[in-house]
């Protein structure tokens, strides 16, 4: 029988566990957390202290039984719960709700699911850190207290089924100023001009850009600036005055830490932030592999430390050094210089071994998993290697009085660019294809002056406002995601090609969130509770003094709102579908399982009928929409919205344009153009190279 039993929160981690640990442990689950605050009522006693009452969760009795026999039966307990504030209060409610005061208990905590690290957390058992509790209580008292007051009233004011959160409203907030900052802007004009010169001796010109008059760096505001410019230098003698050659290094990047993998899994594999950590917490928890069962492939996923054990830094520098080469080492430790505090028990999300090569994984793990666990093992594999070294080479060239400069770079060592670039820096490098000097000569072959015009702030996108939120200080690795799915699922804004877009609605709540509740929606408020929270993990703060500041002035902004703000009514939106029963114009409503089409003349007319987005572009076959459809299982696809009647369909999105070769519908696919027609095998991309 066995003498320990260890709790874990996910039953996926239980089996690989127990076959670390051996016959003399049980290994269960608790299926996350056991206890919480009614659903019904606020659950906090703000007459007695604040003091949170904490019931056992719907449908959690059973697995509670089940985890009493086991311990019943066990001499001693260790609370397994995962490492952060989160998975302290989860070992903290199980030891109440499984009277575990007269038993021998320990927690425990491991940064990665492998044989070492879990056998190491039981050397290093310890009690439970009521500061990590009392912190997570706080977070959760403190976004009761908001979304149970606040709610009800936009439910009154607004509509039913809508919600006000501590951050989701601060990042609703965000996205409410950004698009009021491109609603403002106004366009300046400005003018670019580049001459490209003929160099004696070479075969190809070279392409230089106006610098300025003189020594000083001048902006090209208007046309006739630009075409004075144009006029000054079309009989001038070009001349090369100086030429600057130097060495550039581009630094290794950090590894992983949540928000930074969110905002990367979104560039480069168009992943939302809640399919990322999805994907994540599969890595971490175990993925079957062949001959060694389940395993965990990646450390643990919510962290805001860059921080690297030392044993992996040694594993790494080995790894590194068998298959680059020493030259590929990095020679100084990559630490991140950051004024935030951050959660430094954790590390970076790192692969839990480098030998597990992502060509290796390939056919052992589904096609999204795979391209996140490469991601995360390139991103680490390159933090660990040398930075990149560039040759440059800075030319100034004049015209009379005026300026005009080459910058050219050329790769001379790829360091950790030989595993790794980042979408952000995925560029050409600019080459000179001769030689530059002082005795160079030059002659003007042509002049290109073009007219721009300086752009609004760009829409933000999930990367873009996880990196905001974090640089604000908002929310924390675990509420990311959430917060961004719970303001999509409200419908306060609309995803369209990545971009984020408020909509009515959205705007109608900010506007009041920001009359009735400024301080809630405040950014450097927000920011200022998360380092009380902060202080209250470092044992600095007393939780129940943050929540007792905060409750009366809630309580008195929500009774003042409740008799001063006014009921807003936010109209359907209409379609452009004719109710076949009664002629009027159907509306776009919201159901459980998304939007739908219903008549407007209900209760007279109740008909109701599925809403599909069109995208602009007529079928092939018989010349009505396209639409955005799902299959039963959820897959997207689109067809003709004439079904059953046309049979068209495909599952990349078609364009207007027709294949060049056999007059087939082209498909988006990627950053190419590919026929519908498999036979005919037509894309853009080929036909550019041949």
């Amino acid at each position: 029988m066995a003498k320990y039993l260890v709790i874990v929160e996910s039953p996926a981690k239980v089996k690989t566990i127990k076959k670390f640990l051996g016959a003399n442990y049980e290994v269960a689950a608790s299926n996350g957390h056991v206890r919480d605050l009614p659903k019904s009522t606020l659950g906090i006693d703000v007459e007695h202290d604040y003091e949170p009452r904490y019931i056992t969760i719907r449908g959690k009795g059973d697995i509670l039984a089940n985890l009493r026999r086991e311990v019943k039966k066990a001499e001693k307990i260790y609370l397994a719960t995962d490492p952060d504030r989160e998975g302290e209060a989860i070992s903290w409610h199980l030891y109440h709700a499984l009277k575990l005061e007269n038993k021998k208990v320990y927690r425990i905590t491991f940064n990665e699911i492998t044989k070492n690290a879990v056998k190491d957390s039981l050397k290093n058992a310890r009690e439970i850190n009521m500061s990590l509790v009392d912190a997570q209580q706080a977070r959760r008292a403190l976004d009761r207290m908001v979304g149970y007051r606040i709610s009800p009233l936009l439910w009154k004011k607004i509509k039913r089924g809508l919600s006000a959160g501590r951050v989701q409203s601060v990042a609703l907030r965000i996205i409410c100023d950004r698009e009021d900052e491109i609603n403002a802007f106004v366009p300046e004009e400005y003018w670019s001009l580049d001459v490209n010169l003929n160099v004696e001796g070479e075969k190809n010109p070279v392409s230089a850009r106006y610098y300025g008059a003189g020594l000083q760096k001048q902006a090209i505001t208007c046309k006739e600036q630009a075409d004075g410019i144009s006029a000054d230098i079309k009989d001038a003698e070009f001349k090369v005055v100086e030429v600057k050659k130097g060495e550039r290094l581009k630094k290794p990047p950090l590894p992983f830490t949540t928000s930074t993998l969110q905002q990367e899994a979104s560039k480069a594999l168009n992943f939302s932030t809640q399919k990322t950590m999805r994907l994540a917490q599969q890595l971490y928890e175990g993925v079957d592999i062949k001959g060694e069962g389940t395993v965990g492939l990646i450390t643990y996923l919510r962290t805001d430390s860059t921080r690297v054990s030392e044993d992996a830094e040694k594993a790494a520098a080995e790894f590194i050094g068998a298959h680059y080469g020493k030259d590929y080492l990095n020679g100084e430790t990559v630490r991140k210089k950051n004024g935030q505090k951050i959660q430094d028990a954790h590390e970076a999300i790192r692969p839990t071994d480098l030998n597990r090569l992502p060509l290796e994984m390939k056919d052992e793990l589904p096609r999204d998993l795979f391209r996140l666990y490469q991601l995360i093992w390139k991103r680490f594999t390159a933090s660990r290697m040398s930075p990149a070294v560039y040759a440059t080479t800075n030319v100034k060239i004049q015209a009379g009085q005026h300026i005009f400069t080459v910058a050219a770079s050329q790769r001379k060592f790829d360091g950790f660019m030989s595993v790794y670039v980042s979408e952000d820096e995925k560029e050409g490098e600019n080459t000179l294809s001769g030689e530059l000097n002082e005795e160079s000569r030059l002659s003007l072959k042509a002049v290109d002056a073009q007219q721009h015009f300086t752009q609004p702030p760009a829409h933000y996108n999930e990367a873009s406002l996880v990196k905001a939120l974090e640089e604000l200080g908002i929310g924390r690795p675990s509420t990311y995601a959430p917060t961004i799915t719970t303001i999509l699922a409200r419908r306060y804004i609309v995803k369209e090609n990545r971009n984020l877009y408020v909509t009515e609605l959205g705007e109608v709540v900010n506007n009041m969130m920001k009359e009735a509740f400024p301080s809630i929606v405040d950014v450097n408020f927000t920011a200022n509770m998360e380092a009380l929270l902060d202080g209250v993990e470092e044992g600095e703060v007393k939780w129940k003094t943050i929540i007792s500041n905060f409750y009366p002035d809630l309580d008195e902004a929500v009774k003042q709102a409740e008799k001063e703000l006014e009921e807003v009514t936010i109209a359907d939106e209409v379609s452009d579908e004719v109710c076949e029963l009664c002629g009027r114009q159907m509306v776009i409503k919201y159901g459980p399982h998304g939007r739908f089409l219903a008549c407007p003349g209900f209760p007279d007319c109740r008909n109701t009928k599925p809403y599909f987005e069109k995208i602009g572009v007529a079928c092939p076959k018989c010349g009505k929409d396209v639409a955005l459809k799902k299959t039963k299982k959820g897959r997207k696809y689109y067809g003709c919205i004439d079904n059953p009647n046309c049979d068209f369909m495909v599952w990349q999105r078609p364009t207007a344009e027709k294949c060049p070769r056999c007059g087939s519908v082209l498909l988006a696919k990627g950053n190419k153009l590919v026929c519908a027609n498999e036979q005919c095998g037509y894309n853009t991309q080929a036909a550019l190279q041949a």
